[in-house]
């Protein structure tokens, strides 16, 4: 469920020559035209998007089996709303960023070199927590608990601390977070902070239950194993997510566009400077091949991959999504970014 950051300029320049007629000069192009190609050479049996940009909205598809308002696993999106509310939690003074881990959760964060008291939730926001990934150990295919995610982590040692290293855990342990400083889980804070004020009706936490809501379509493995029934505890805080192509551009355009933190929050959610430029707090910028950089954050679990993206101000935004784990031409997706957010010209 970490972050794709294939950017390669020369690879993409080539994919998208290869679209154009050899008799004609390069067209440049449109999601509509690249969208079948997550299908035809990404692997997946099926893909969907759905832009919007002020009041214009549009959606395609390609392949069978997939429809618009289909509900889907979301992977590490999860993580975004996680951040937002921990900063929404920060912006009420009910915790600090430099608080440390073990400030709200004693004892937890001990052993093999990885200590609570010198590890702070700024620094699992952005992960240079140092903490291991649980999921290299489960393959993100074991149900557990957060306790014992936490638990496996601390059987490795950590990574140089300060240093960007993408980790499940650090998002199970702000959920943790959460529940220490509120009483509530943050699947319920999510619901009456974010979900309910947003209208995503789409959106849930599903918690430990396999099925997915209607309507859905099927989720695939690569070698075409069904796996649309699956424990969301395989991920938890970090990625237990269920939601809807409509719902996650309503909440990246509403986080985006100021109607959830603060406008220092917000800045703070993406200031990169810790993660040297590769990560803010649940989010992440690409700068795509027109110098234009889009702001959001992927989503990874077996069955199904996401991307949301957004201009700095949420007013444009996209989603698309395939009903497999992963797309098999990483130049797809800086590809389809492109073809949305750059200017085209005549």
């Amino acid at each position: 469920m970490a972050p794709l950051r294939t950017l390669l300029a020369l690879p993409v320049s080539l994919a998208l020559l290869a679209l154009a007629p050899a008799s004609s000069s390069p067209t440049a192009p449109t999601t509509d035209t690249l969208l079948p190609l997550l299908v035809a050479e990404g692997g997946a049996p099926a893909a969907a998007l759905l832009a919007h940009d002020g009041s214009d909205t549009h959606y395609a598809q390609a392949g069978r089996g997939i429809a618009r308002a289909d509900h889907f696993r979301a992977g590490s999106i999860t993580k975004t709303f996680i951040a937002t509310l921990v900063l929404q939690l920060a912006a009420e003074h009910r915790l600090s960023l430099s608080d440390t881990v073990e400030q709200h959760l004693p004892g937890l964060i001990r052993g093999a070199g990885n200590d609570g008291r010198t590890m702070t939730l700024r620094s699992l926001l952005n992960h240079t927590s140092g903490l291991n990934d649980f999921t290299l150990d489960t393959r993100g295919v074991v149900p557990l608990t957060p306790l014992q995610a936490v638990r496996i982590t601390l059987t490795h040692p950590p990574a140089e601390r300060g240093r960007f290293s993408y980790s499940n855990t650090d998002y199970v342990v702000l959920g943790m977070v959460v529940q220490q400083v509120t009483g509530r889980s943050y699947a319920v804070e999510a619901e009456r902070r974010i979900i309910a004020p947003l209208g995503l009706t789409g959106t849930s936490f599903p918690g430990s239950r396999t099925s997915l809501p209607g309507p859905h379509g099927r989720a695939y493995t690569a070698d075409g194993t069904d796996v649309t029934e699956l424990d969301p505890r395989v991920a938890g805080a970090a990625g237990e997510l269920v939601t809807t192509l409509a719902d996650l551009d309503r909440f990246y355009a509403a986080l985006l566009g100021g109607r959830l933190l603060p406008s220092r929050w917000l800045r703070e959610m993406r200031d990169t400077r810790t993660a040297h430029g590769l990560y803010g707090m649940g989010l992440f910028p690409e700068k795509l091949s027109c110098g234009i950089t889009v702001w959001g954050h992927n989503g990874r679990i077996i069955g199904s991959y996401v991307r949301t993206a957004a201009t700095v101000d949420g007013r444009r935004v996209l989603t698309f999504r395939v009903n497999t784990t992963a797309i098999a031409d990483p130049d797809l997706e800086p590809a389809l970014l492109a073809a949305e957010f750059c200017p085209r010209t005549p």
